[in-house]
């Protein structure tokens, strides 16, 4: 795989974005062109973006155990990790060391001293015995699973998350790819790892996670059975729509032969247009078409002239998170090929048009008021309250147009304090790299938005507001997006092989989705 059509349907996106002149119309941000230095420049550019953003992890990963903190503050101060992690948090540091290897930021000896020591501290780490699986939080520090929250004491009820899984997994299979004098050791914890567990054959979809004895609230619970196994308790959702980031554990889950391939049809595109299905945002357009025996209603959005599969949230890490392992658009020119610059589209008209912030971006990531929260683009997410842009919550309401189950439609008349953040100008590099480039350096220079860990995690650009932290999981993103970037679709190369290409790349190759870019 060269990522050649990759970057075919990269310069159709940025060609359609051109088309359009809005990078030009809204704004003192938007109006400023790009310098024009060309593509030595911007990799410098990417090049100091990724040098700052691995000095995070440096300072993020915990020197007994080189588990990374959840988070850590901008001056990256050690006293300021988190004390917790995840496993998608040392997935991100697995996979984003590799790519300071790649670029040259730390030697390979280096390199392979921080991913054997994480991996030892990965086996040593409790995990639930039948599915293999593990827990949500443990200390950064000890690698012991938390059973309180560091700060308040609140009890931590044992979680195991189906998509937090599918990171740290994912990260596996990257460093054995990547370290072979690792390989073994990387394999050894991964083939402990049994997706099948989170796998619902009633509903053809995975559930969200399950906790090992009973959780806080019990209405929280789907069961507390399954068909093979102890009892655990699951939660009381699927991840039944496709276009969302647990689609990764669903990709694993097929290629290690834990769960159907018909699965990948199971999940939503979106939900059916009839009455049953009017909560939604909006009532969407498509047909139904039949994949490996399962009816599929190949449904889409419309908005701003498109149509797109949307997300759950609107928000673009649960759109093109996957796509940074998965060549999503190489492997499904019809579906993904389409969808993904769609959805990058999407963001840069609501950010530079139709909110007029002036930038563009959105994707959960640090509340600049403090705390952590959601943001999208809501009208191309499912959710019926969607994430909101801004920190007002700015909701749009689409309607439905069906006499049967009439809802009328509702426009904002205004955005408030919009809140980007960098990582998903990253996230968007393969299908709109000018763009990305240009979003990315009027951040820095309109606010105090970058420090010594690279970009700071988000900005309020109407107030100015900044969440002066770093996180493993959007720093971890970023480091992906740039070995992809500087290293010829690397880090997919990476992963994207053996049994995942050979059991997901003919999933994604058969599928048309009803996207069209509009005028």
């Amino acid at each position: 795989m060269t990522g050649n059509l990759r970057r075919r349907t990269a310069a159709l996106a940025v060609a359609a974005l051109a088309s359009t002149g809005l990078v030009v119309t809204t704004g003192s941000a938007a109006s400023r062109p790009h310098d024009g230095r060309g593509d030595r420049h911007d990799r410098a550019v990417l090049r100091e973006y990724a040098a700052d953003t691995w000095a995070s992890f440096e300072a993020m990963a915990h020197p007994a155990t080189g588990l990374p903190a959840d988070n850590i503050d901008g001056d990256l101060d050690p006293s300021t990790r988190s004390g917790y992690t995840s496993p998608t948090n040392i997935g991100a540091y697995l996979w984003s060391t590799v790519v300071a290897r790649d670029l040259g930021l730390i030697d390979r000896r280096e390199a392979k001293r921080r991913l054997a020591q994480t991996l030892d501290s990965v086996a040593d780490l409790e995990r639930h015995e039948d599915s293999g699986m593990f827990y949500n939080w443990y200390d950064e520090a000890t690698g012991e699973k938390l059973d309180a929250w560091p700060g308040t004491g609140d009890q931590v009820y044992p979680f195991l998350s189906s998509v937090d899984n599918g990171w740290l997994a994912t990260a596996l299979v990257l460093v054995a790819s990547a370290e072979p004098r690792l390989r073994d050791q990387a394999r050894e914890i991964s083939a402990t790892m049994d997706f099948g567990f989170y796998y619902d054959p009633a509903v053809g979809q995975i559930r969200g996670g399950f906790w090992d004895e009973p959780p806080a609230d019990p209405a929280a619970v789907l069961d507390n059975y399954r068909d093979r196994g102890p009892a655990v308790w699951y939660t009381g959702h699927h991840y039944g729509t496709l276009n969302t980031e647990p689609r990764i554990a669903s990709y694993l889950g097929i290629a290690w032969g834990q769960i159907p391939p018909e699965h990948y049809f199971r999940m939503f595109r979106t939900f059916p247009d009839t009455c049953d299905w009017s909560w939604p945002e909006q009532k969407p357009v498509g047909e139904w078409r039949e994949y490996l025996g399962v009816d599929v209603f190949e449904g889409a959005y419309e908005y701003r002239g498109m149509q797109l599969v949307p997300t759950w949230g609107g928000s673009m890490f649960e759109a093109l998170m996957v796509d940074l392992f998965i060549p999503e658009a190489d492997w499904g020119p019809r579906s993904w090929g389409v969808n993904h610059p769609l959805t990058v589209r999407a963001h840069i008209e609501h950010g530079m048009d139709e909110a007029g912030y002036g930038y563009w971006g959105f994707s959960p990531s640090s509340d600049p008021a403090g705390g952590y929260r959601e943001y999208g683009v809501d009208p191309i997410g499912m959710e019926p309250s969607g994430y909101a842009s801004d920190q007002e919550r700015t909701y749009v309401e689409s309607g439905w147009d069906d006499p049967a189950c009439f809802r009328a439609a509702s426009q904002p008349a205004e955005y408030g304090d919009g809140v980007v953040t960098p990582h998903a100008s990253f996230l968007a590099l393969p299908y709109a790299k000018r763009e990305a480039l240009t979003n990315l350096r009027n951040l820095r220079a309109d606010f105090d938005a970058y420090g010594p860990g690279g970009f700071y995690d988000a900005v309020a650009v109407r107030s100015g507001t900044v969440a002066q932290r770093y996180l493993s999981l959007d720093q971890g993103m970023i480091m992906a997006a740039l070995g992809n970037e500087l290293k010829n679709d690397r880090v997919q190369r990476y992963v994207a092989r053996g049994a995942v290409q050979k059991a997901i790349r003919p999933l994604l190759g058969i599928e048309e989705f009803t996207t069209s870019p509009g005028s």
